[in-house]
């Protein structure tokens, strides 16, 4: 009876002192250390099994000598065509100048702004989308 009485007694004095239990975030976009976000990132990478078909072992695609070359002159094209554009609503001095340039893709306008007659509001129309990009620009040489 007495070893019955001593382990109850132990059992019940080490329930007295537990204590409360604390949630601590680890994963630092809810509340934890930041520290720990290079851990969580590199456990996910490790554990991360799905790759993509098309890309080499840095995450690059493989181009085909062909794809290379098409973008290469697909860039240069458009980079021939801006500077054609941009010489016919520039003068001389690189002052843009108020009137429009069409193509026959695109429909550029250079206006003055109504508010500040130094800055100019150019405005590119996409013909075949109908998409439009509106941007202002000082015209102070």
């Amino acid at each position: 009876m007495r070893t019955a009485l001593l382990i109850a007694s132990v059992a019940l004095a080490s329930q007295a002192a537990a204590s409360e239990l604390v949630y601590y975030p680890l994963n630092p976009s809810f509340g934890g250390n930041a520290l720990n976000g290079s851990v969580l990132l590199n456990s996910a990478l490790a554990t991360n099994k799905h790759t993509d078909p098309a890309a080499d072992a840095y995450g690059i695609e493989d181009k085909t000598p062909a794809q290379l070359l098409n973008e290469t002159i697909e860039r240069t094209v458009i980079n021939r065509m801006a500077t054609a554009a941009s010489g016919q609503i520039m003068d001389g001095n690189g002052n843009f100048v108020p009137g429009t340039l069409e193509t026959s893709n695109f429909t550029i306008t250079v206006a003055v702004s109504p508010t500040n007659p130094n800055n100019l509001t150019i405005t590119t129309l996409d013909k075949l989308t109908g998409a439009t990009t509106v941007f202002n620009v000082s015209n102070q040489g």
